[in-house]
């Protein structure tokens, strides 16, 4: 039921928040911000490290100081949103800062892992008592600094997570090993329990380093959005057209100011063309490849590139209300509302840390006072149950199946961003194409040359190519494609371009004009000729026709060109083995009905129910929330309109086809898989890698736990002491990573059959 009383506007508040790490912080933070008064809710995003904060309309002044106070308060770091986005890690010796504690830790863990490598060949290379100490404490206090930090908030805030559960863990068999070595007497040779601790924190670390990584990345896309608004404009004073203006910035542009855009720039603001006529390519908003003809009162888009004419605008929308900002906004709102990877570890850690220590706890007294065991052994059957259940294997399950599975599949051209996009392809159940540049070479070719009667076909390609010899434009570009290896070519004079309209000049002493039927019927072609001339040709297409100006007379149509866009050869087999293995499909174009319906029917696909055509960015989110009641939706494009859609996505696939449109990068941030090369085969594979890896992950999770459900019981029965508690972590993990590279087998599928 919708709500008819109308509501005053929240105030939105966007705030940078530092030193989150897990899951459990985002539930800590959000609970904080929820607290103080004027906040009608919170919402934070452990992606890009910020929070969003609705406020009620009558909230105090000081509202912002409080937030930040509570957020400090709760021992995170209270920062501005640009702050928190889009940082540059400064580098040290080539190395970035926050990478060195992983060197480190990996150049002190070293030489306490060999030995254990060592026995598996009956070598004994185990290192002094005190040479394992003086390696594994600063690891463990240094280096694990942040674990302890972070396992003290959580338990402040009375909940567990990863970091408690390693700071525990590694304290314990850091804290059993000096003890063991303090009571040990003169030349005894005990075993320790130092490598473990050490190495388990340097792998956990590595994690967190990678995990960062992925997370910068995800400001990317709205970087790149904003990167597509000039800096400056050409502003017309007192709204005067036709004098010399003055450079101002695009942000002090106000509506119904008059700007004025020169060939090839980029159009600084949402406007109505008020003087001259060009084409604008508008594929940052609507991804097809053809340039639009502009002329006076026909609206133009902040951020599209202007053609070969110099238009005068009057604006008429900027800042947040333009389409750009709405489009910025639409990717911000989709990868703030997408769902979190499920961090499975640290949802069962909240419970399992407690459960752990108080199962240690129980274990000692029930030793010491009911058995009445001697205090040393009481303590070591604790301290076995707390080494047993150290998350060696715990801090492997996830990221060596990540990193195996992401490094295979870029092997293949597949660039996974991170473990949000692995979940999400892994539960993948409908697939989403854009069409221009994705299903299609995404560049317009000439589909057909309809000549007059008499008219040799090669030479009205040749003439045409005579006048276009020296454009760019994209259909330009495709005439001169259409020329024949080996023919001929003419020369033009007198070429000039008319913009939005065509090109005009003199081939073999003959004044001849190349442009649009539009233009036609301005210049006086008679309307039944031109009507014969272009029958026949694909309503989809885009046409222009060839004719000679003769003196006092209308000109005389003498070939029509049908230009459009041709699917990449390997569509059609790439979307019929999605179908095989059971993924519904959608193709959702920005192009017309005809031509979409078109391209639909020869690729296979039902032109009635698996189309969406004339479908703007704004209605493509829409779109992929629709399908969502089919199932997991992938959406897959390789543009700039595109981007909402791939961050609104389950999953968003981007294709980085070679020479389309600049909105590739943009695409690119926005989704979670990179598509190296613009094969669409390597959607299937993308999806079949993506669940081998989920399911690897899940696998090593359920032995990384079997481990802990069987081995507590024993340690804290008596039956495991410490030093057979710790081989069975470390057997834990073995099989964990042995497990995980299995995925190093894995090619795609297309690969697989040749």
């Amino acid at each position: 039921m919708s709500n008819t009383v109308s509501k005053a506007p929240e105030t939105v508040l966007d705030l940078g928040i530092g030193g989150m790490t897990c899951a459990s912080c985002v539930t800590r933070v959000e609970r904080v911000l929820r607290k103080q008064p004027g906040v009608l809710d919170a919402t934070v995003n452990l992606a890009t490290e910020s929070a969003r904060v609705q406020l009620q309309p009558d909230a105090e002044a000081d509202v912002l100081a409080r937030i930040k106070r509570a957020v400090r308060d709760a021992g995170y770091e209270p920062l501005a949103r640009d702050q928190a986005m889009g940082q540059v890690q400064p580098t040290r010796w080539g190395v970035p800062h926050d990478a060195w504690p992983v060197l480190l830790g990996l150049m002190l863990s070293l030489p306490l892992a060999l030995p254990m490598v060592g026995d598996l060949f009956g070598k004994h290379w185990m290192l002094p008592a005190w040479a394992q100490f003086v390696l594994a404490t600063p690891v463990q206090f240094v280096l694990g600094a942040r674990f302890y930090k972070a396992g003290w908030h959580a338990l402040k805030a009375g909940t567990g997570n990863m970091e408690l559960l390693v700071a525990l863990g590694t304290t314990a068999g850091w804290a059993l090993s000096t003890w063991l070595w303090w009571r040990a007497e003169p030349g005894e040779m005990v075993h320790l329990y130092y490598e473990g601790s050490a190495v388990v924190i340097t792998l956990v670390l590595l994690g967190k380093w990678l995990e960062s990584r992925a997370k910068r990345k995800t400001t990317d896309a709205i970087a790149a959005l904003h990167a597509l608004r000039p800096d400056t404009a050409w502003l017309m004073p007192d709204g005067v057209r036709h004098t010399e203006g003055r450079e101002v910035p695009v942000d002090e542009l106000l509506p119904g100011d008059v700007v004025r855009v020169l060939p090839g720039q980029r159009i600084p603001a949402d406007g109505e063309v008020v003087v001259g006529a060009s084409q604008v390519n508008e594929s940052m908003l609507t991804g097809e490849p053809l340039p639009v003809p502009k002329g006076e009162g026909d609206t133009v888009t902040g951020g599209s590139i202007n053609g070969e004419g110099t238009l005068q605008l009057l604006v008429r929308a900027t800042g947040a209300r333009s389409v750009l900002a709405h489009i910025i906004a639409l990717v911000e709102n989709a990868q703030a509302s997408k769902p979190p990877l499920q961090q499975l570890v640290d949802k069962v850690a909240a419970v399992f840390v407690p459960t752990v220590v108080l199962i240690a706890v129980l274990t000692f007294v029930a030793w010491f006072w009911w058995v009445g065991a001697p205090l040393e052994d009481a303590v070591l059957h604790a301290v076995a149950v707390l080494v047993i259940a150290c998350p060696c294997a715990l801090g492997l399950a996830t990221p060596a199946a990540i990193m195996v599975g992401t490094g295979v599949a870029a092997k293949h051209g597949i660039l996974i961003r991170d473990p949000q996009a692995l979940e999400g392809a892994a539960k993948v159940r409908v697939v989403a194409f854009d069409k221009t540049g994705t299903l299609t070479r995404g560049e317009p070719r000439v589909l057909a040359v309809q000549p007059a009667a008499g008219v040799d076909p090669l030479q009205a390609v040749l003439t045409a190519a005579a006048l276009q010899a020296q454009s760019t434009h994209p259909l330009a570009l495709a005439v001169l494609q259409a020329v024949p290896a080996g023919a001929a070519a003419l020369e033009a004079s007198d070429v000039q371009a008319v913009p939005g309209l065509g090109v005009q000049g003199t081939v073999q002493g003959q004044a001849l004009v190349l442009g649009s039927a539009r233009w036609m019927a301005q210049l006086g072609v008679d309307p039944q000729a031109l009507a014969e001339l272009v029958h026949g040709v694909p309503a989809e297409a885009t046409v222009s026709v060839l004719a000679l100006c003769r003196e006092g007379a209308a000109p005389q149509p003498l070939a029509a060109m049908a230009f459009g866009d041709e699917a990449k050869p390997e569509s059609a087999q790439a979307l019929q083995a999605l179908r095989d293995q059971g993924l519904a499909l959608r193709m959702v174009s920005g192009d017309n009905v005809a031509a979409a319906r078109a391209m639909a029917a020869h690729l296979g696909l039902n032109p009635d129910t698996e189309v969406l055509a004339n479908v703007m960015p704004a209605d493509k989110v829409a779109a992929v929330q629709a399908l969502r009641a089919h199932g997991a939706v992938a959406m897959v494009g390789d543009g700039i309109n595109d981007a909402p859609a791939l961050a609104a996505a389950d999953v968003g696939l981007a294709m980085a086809n070679t020479g389309t449109h600049g909105g590739a990068d943009v695409a690119m941030q926005a989704a979670g898989i990179t598509l190296m090369r613009g094969d669409v085969r390597l959607v299937g594979a993308a999806l079949d890698v993506a669940r081998r890896t989920v399911g690897k992950i899940r696998q090593n999770l359920f032995w990384a736990f079997a481990y802990n459900v069987a081995g507590i019981p024993l340690a804290a029965l008596g039956y495991l002491n410490p030093v057979v508690a710790g081989a069975a972590m470390a057997l834990s993990s073995v099989s964990v990573l042995g497990n995980a590279l299995w995925l190093m087998r894995w090619r795609p599928e297309h690969l697989r059959k040749q």
